[in-house]
């Protein structure tokens, strides 16, 4: 196995191994599982990516999460983000798929707005539109480590409140419907997950985060605002372009992503399975409810 350096401190693309190695072989899953512990992000290119094989990569590092409700592919392991509808027609940029897609276009970590979040995300790139489109990552990990010493102890037992509606409400009022708003309810999450392999600390936040216990709201949203500013910094940016066959990895405890536009006109379709986090992976720390 070769890694090769993808990001500003971050991110690694694997060589020699497969998504489907590491799902039918202990010894390339250890090998791999260790380089995501360590770079957070891993890339692998030209890979058949067919939705079985992805799921049995994914499900080699955890349980695997079910897609939420008013999603497609509700209910079973596979999020499937497209502008294409049953019939194979683009869809209009109007419509609820592709607003669906601009929200994405938010720096969020995946699954922080569930009572259980993700560890990590499977993304793999099905049909593409050309040359746009690329998604966009950053690291927590690091950003953590740039804070100041006095943020950084203000902030170990800090706790946020993440709702699924506060980020879909910045893009459209009804972008969120009933059925979600009643099915993921604001959940509240320590604003660092300690990884509990290296014990290096991350910033736990998302575009779905909009209060911190004990502020009031405004000044908690202008910290949330300031934290977010600092760890999306275009230095700090490693961005994606995609090409036919790429899987992505990232580490949903350390990373920040989000999506870039694309001419909606053109087709674009991925498939994303989600690895639910586990008390093994540092679920235990992030809890509010536990004090380390």
């Amino acid at each position: 196995m070769e890694l090769v350096p993808l990001g500003p401190g971050f991110g690694v693309e694997v060589r020699g191994l497969g998504i489907l190695d590491v799902a039918t072989d202990g010894e390339a899953y250890r090998a791999v599982r260790a380089a995501f512990e360590e770079h957070s992000l891993l890339l692998f290119r030209d890979q058949a990516a067919v939705d079985d094989v992805q799921v049995a990569y994914s499900r080699a590092f955890g349980p695997l999460e079910l897609t939420k409700v008013a999603s497609l592919g509700a209910g079973s392991f596979y999020s499937r983000l497209t502008n294409v509808d049953a019939g194979g027609r683009i869809l209009p940029p109007t419509d609820r798929q592709v607003l669906v897609a601009q929200a994405n276009a938010l720096w969020h970590t995946d699954s922080s707005f569930k009572k259980t979040p993700a560890l990590a995300s499977v993304l793999s790139a099905r049909v593409l539109p050309g040359a746009d489109g690329d998604t966009e990552f950053t690291s927590t990990r690091l950003a953590w480590e740039r804070l100041p010493g006095g943020l950084q102890e203000r902030l170990k037992n800090a706790v946020a409140t993440h709702s699924y509606a506060n980020s879909r409400d910045q893009i459209h009022p009804d972008l969120a419907n009933a059925e979600e708003r009643k099915a993921l309810p604001p959940v509240r999450w320590r604003m660092n997950w300690r990884n509990p392999v290296n014990g290096r600390r991350a910033l736990y936040i998302a575009s779905h985060a909009y209060a911190i216990d004990g502020m009031d709201d405004r000044d908690a949203r202008q910290l949330l605002a300031e934290l977010m500013d600092e760890t999306t910094k275009r230095d700090y940016v490693y961005v994606h372009k995609w090409r036919p066959g790429d899987v992505v990895m990232w580490d949903n405890r350390a990373m920040l992503h989000r999506g870039r536009p694309w001419d909606y006109g053109k087709e674009r379709s991925m498939v994303r399975t989600t690895i639910s986090a586990t008390d093994a992976d540092g679920l235990a720390h992030v809890r509010p409810t536990t004090v380390h």
